[in-house]
This record gives structure tokens, sequence and C-alpha cells, in this order.
């Protein structure tokens, strides 16, 4: 199963010094021995059109084996728990897509 998670900072840590920061926080994070395999970025410079979001400021792309490795990553993953408490009060927005 896909693991999408779309991040929009505040305003406040929206500069290229907390960026930095963040970012090395998602590469942590993609550290996490749940994850098969991940994927992160900032939107891509696509044409604008009436379908496309280019709002967000960060998206991750993680891939887990099993639901059972997802599960283990949400419950329990201290990289992931980490990740959590060192950012949650750095983002505005958080939206998150899985797909089987």
């Amino acid at each position: 199963m896909e693991h999408h998670v779309y991040f929009w900072l505040k305003a406040e840590r929206n500069n290229e010094s907390d960026r930095a920061v963040f970012e090395k926080g998602i590469e942590g994070l993609c550290q996490s021995p749940n994850i098969e395999s991940s994927h992160w970025g900032i939107p891509a410079a696509t044409a604008e059109r009436p379908v496309t979001d280019h709002s967000f400021g960060y998206a991750i792309s993680l891939k887990f084996a099993s639901m059972e490795s997802h599960d283990r990553y949400q419950e329990g993953d201290e990289i992931h728990d980490a990740f959590i408490n060192d950012f949650k009060d750095w983002w505005e927005k958080v939206l998150v897509m899985d797909v089987a």
C-alpha cells in the first residue's frame, strides 16, 4: 500500500533555513525500517490546470510491503513519532491519502 502525505508549512516556517531543517527531518523519517520505499519533494512545475493543486509545500510518498508494516509505522514507530513531535507545530495543514 502507498501512503501519501501533503504538508502546508506555517508562514513563519516557510523560509530557507527552516525548510532545510524540515527536509532533513523528512530524510530521517524515510529511514524507518517499516518503509519499503519512499520519495519526497515539492510541487512540480507543471502547468496550472483546474485539476492540479500546487498549494502544498512538501509531499511524501511512502510504500509499505503490507498493511501490517503500515500499521507498525503508525503505531509505535519511533522514527515516525519523533518526526511528528519535532514538526507538528510547523505545519498549517496536513493531508493524508492512502492507496491500496
